[in-house]
């Protein structure tokens, strides 16, 4: 018999996003590891977004895909779904079950616990529950939470925000928890600089054009309409900017005909979908990132343009106060205050000295904290801790 230790990871869509990206690093990097047997449980990566599913496999990475598995709600589907996982773990017999986002998260914890798997783990990238969401689905959220919880070994948190903001609900006790910041390949970010007149190149960008960028799916509560309310007075006071969306989802349309309203198609430039492995050239294209959305666990654009030496203004929400010092290596402001936005916008633009402090500071913040290597020995030596 094999002597290695089986570990399932599951997540409910491997799309392209941060929760995946962050589980598509751990496994690779745990497959890094011969004691390890590592195997990717997800639903079909359906979506905009575009799905992660082939680099995967091109990184040899063990998948196995459920097709009923999906993110919204289906008693049916999720009923017969919880029995493949249950018939699956009690087969394979996995040491561990790391689960990843919510529905897998409440499923896979289930169905791991029913299948007496030793060590069942979750990470919350972000909660389900928050102000925009109807009333009786937070309840039912937080309800099934607290029950997954009390399955769980361990579960780990992107920030602490996270973890604060769950044991407010009564979600676990606080022993429970253990911070992980969500890792990433950070050295391409910090070569980025080098990228950058290839790039702007490739996207017509004058040498004179001062880009704003926004990395994010053009989805609601991602913050595009706020960035687009904010733009004429911007525009009206930076003649040069122009504002680079990195993304694509089903607002993309409306996007459209609200810059065409406003007569600034000129300021805007849609990548639409782009592979990860491109997002750090196009992060060295900008001069500033901007952070709106009105949810995130903590938002992986903030350390990767961090990294890159490109100053951020975010909102002050959930975790972004916990990367972002502001004054220092960024601006963080209130949740949809205008005026606030377009003045540290407007001056980190028109004030090259300002710009260039940010950048030294800014890559001062995510070392190692934001490293896959660091994120995986992490997650490693906590395995070997509740093992």
């Amino acid at each position: 018999m094999s002597t290695q230790i089986k570990i399932a990871h599951i997540i409910t869509r491997l799309i392209i996003g941060g929760a995946q990206e962050n589980t598509l690093s751990t496994v690779i990097g745990l497959m890094g590891n011969p004691d390890y047997s590592v195997s990717l449980i997800t639903g079909p990566g359906i979506g905009p977004e575009g799905s992660m599913e082939a680099n995967a496999r091109k990184a040899g990475v063990k998948i196995i895909v459920l097709p009923l598995m999906r993110r919204a709600i289906n008693i049916m589907y999720d009923s017969i779904v919880f029995v493949q996982l249950l018939l699956l773990f009690k087969r394979e017999k996995f040491h561990i079950v790391h689960t990843h986002s919510s529905k897998a998260g409440i499923l896979g914890r289930l169905a791991a616990y029913c299948a007496r798997v030793p060590v069942i783990i979750h990470t919350i990238h972000g909660l389900p529950f928050h102000p925009y969401e109807n009333k009786y689905k937070n309840w039912f959220y937080i309800k099934l939470e607290k029950i997954c919880a009390k399955l769980s070994h361990k579960i780990i948190t992107v920030s602490d925000t996270m973890r604060d903001k769950a044991l407010q609900e009564k979600i676990g006790t606080p022993s429970l928890y253990q911070t992980i910041y969500s890792g990433m390949n950070i050295k391409p970010f910090i070569n980025a600089p080098q990228l950058r007149k290839e790039m702007r190149e490739q996207l017509n960008i004058k040498d004179s054009d001062l880009i704003i960028g926004k990395i994010a799916r053009l989805f609601h509560l991602k913050g595009h309409d706020f960035v687009l309310e904010c733009a004429p007075e911007i525009i009206r006071r930076v003649p040069d900017a122009r504002f680079l969306f990195i993304g694509d989802g089903i607002l993309k349309t409306d996007l459209d005909t609200q810059i065409k309203q406003l007569k600034l198609e000129e300021h805007f430039i849609f990548t639409g979908l782009v592979p990860p492995d491109t997002i750090p050239s196009l992060t060295a294209c900008m001069d500033l990132l901007v952070h709106t959305s009105l949810r995130e666990g903590l938002a992986r654009a903030l350390p990767q343009a961090m990294a890159a030496g490109v100053p951020v203004v975010t909102f002050d929400i959930d975790s972004a106060h916990e990367v972002v010092q502001n004054g220092i290596n960024g601006y963080l402001i209130p949740s949809g205050d205008k005026d606030a936005f377009i003045e540290k916008v407007v001056s980190i633009l028109t004030n090259p000295v300002l710009r260039q402090k940010l950048s030294r500071e800014s890559q001062k913040a995510v070392l190692p904290r934001f490293d896959a290597d660091y994120m995986v020995q992490e997650i490693a030596t906590t395995y070997q801790e509740l093992l």
